[in-house]
């Protein structure tokens, strides 16, 4: 019977302790440190840059190396500002974003895998903005370390990638030649381990 509840009590220790080494790990978005932005062209000559000022998100992962990492990030449609109210409230209207009607703009990846040079990923998954879901692809390049204040572990990534709008129905009624159909995404995010 001893042996038993000892046989028993190794496999318990065995089992906890596995889990504990396989089990995810929650990365939290630090907004102070982040910036959703993008990027796109006006009259074919001139750049403007944008972001979403209300965004969040969460990374989760079992690997320090970040390869099975899943991110899922929400931001707020209606938070778009390019620094010029008039723009910003004409992306907001039925003529591009309808955030009254689609509020916000989701992204789940679906794979998190390493790319060609050192601490780089690409990252695919599922965008969803004006009521339309299409797979996009991402390049994300890390860098980790230790706050040396809180002393959490931190990790950063700066991502870019390219969409093009119409595919999501945005701003069908504007010509290419006006604002482009190419827009560039260009962010950044700190995530905290917890």
């Amino acid at each position: 019977m001893k042996n038993m509840i000892k046989l028993s009590l190794a496999s318990l220790t065995i089992f906890l302790f596995s889990f504990t080494l396989i089990s995810d790990t929650t990365w939290t978005y630090d907004n102070a440190h982040a910036k959703v932005g993008f990027s796109i062209t006006h009259m074919m000559i001139s750049d403007v840059e944008g972001s979403f000022k209300k965004a969040t998100a969460t990374l989760t992962t079992s690997k320090a190396d970040f390869t099975d990492a899943v991110v899922e990030m929400t931001a707020d449609a209606a938070s778009i500002s390019t620094d010029n109210e008039k723009r910003d409230g004409h992306l907001q209207s039925p003529d591009f974003f309808d955030v009254a009607k689609f509020p916000t703009l989701t992204f789940k990846s679906n794979s998190f895998k390493k790319g060609k040079d050192a601490n780089t990923y690409i990252v695919k998954g599922n965008l969803t903005m004006h009521g339309v879901t299409k797979p996009v692809s991402l390049t994300a390049v890390s860098r980790t370390g230790v706050n040396p204040m809180s002393k959490k572990d931190i990790a950063g990534f700066k991502i870019t990638g390219k969409l093009n709008r119409s595919d999501f129905g945005i701003g069908g009624s504007t010509p290419g030649a006006i604002v482009s159909d190419e827009v560039l995404i260009n962010a950044n995010a700190e995530f905290v381990k917890n």
